[in-house]
């Protein structure tokens, strides 16, 4: 592998990584000697992206910044004011804050780098019932094109969104074992349901150094979408 496609030893930070998708990118990742930051609300380096001090406080630790990709998020059900505007805060203004200003830090460090930021299938498709948590998924989706605009061309600093559908890991986990999802196997929409390494393979992709993709959504969901 030629030098330019390689992640080794470069410090890729992944924020809200101690979850399954999290969790196989990150072993993912480690097994090509990047260097691998992970940070949670419990886990790692610990920090709340909603809180602007944590936000600066969590890329000082990180000064060679190369790659973020930010897993954050939080299922948010009703529509409620109050469910609105916390999911605003968790699935929206935190990650495209944290990437706006790790976009900045990289700019001036000079690092042609890469950042990932997730959205969900509810953000590409109308699903009943989801508007606090797919109106912010869907806001972070559009931002995040923008700041991907913002840093085209010389800048090189690429920025990509992924969505993905029904994943037998983190926050799907206790809704595939209700039942919810299963009429998507029953009616041969999907072949399967998304497992982790699904998505880890999907980031390590977008964090190809030589990469020449950005403003992009790639969808993991088997489908599901279509």
């Amino acid at each position: 592998m030629p030098p330019e496609s390689t992640l080794s030893g470069r410090s890729i930070l992944l924020v809200g990584g101690a979850g399954g998708l999290g969790s196989a990118t990150a072993k993912l990742l480690e097994a090509e000697d990047a260097r691998v930051i992970v940070s949670s609300r419990s886990h790692g380096v610990c920090a709340d992206i909603t809180s602007r001090a944590d936000r600066e406080r969590l890329l000082d630790v990180v000064p060679e910044l190369y790659g973020l990709v930010v897993f954050a998020g939080t299922p948010a059900r009703g529509d409620s004011a109050e469910t609105i505007q916390l999911s605003d805060e968790v699935n929206y203004h935190g990650p495209i804050l944290l990437a706006r200003e790790a976009a900045r830090r990289m700019q001036s460090a000079g690092t042609q780098g890469a950042i990932v930021l997730f959205s969900t299938m509810q953000a590409l498709s109308i699903f009943p019932g989801s508007t606090a948590y797919a109106g912010a998924k869907a806001a972070l989706l559009h931002a995040a094109l923008i700041l991907a605009k913002e840093c085209r061309g010389a800048v090189n600093i690429r920025v990509n969104v992924i969505a993905p559908g029904v994943m037998e890991a983190g926050m799907a986990l206790a809704s595939i074992a209700s039942g919810k999802y299963q009429r998507y196997i029953d009616d041969g929409v999907i072949a399967r349901y998304g497992r982790a390494i699904d998505v880890a393979r999907a980031v390590r992709f977008l964090l190809e150094p030589d990469n020449y993709i950005t403003g992009q959504v790639l969808s993991v969901d088997g489908g599901i979408t279509l």
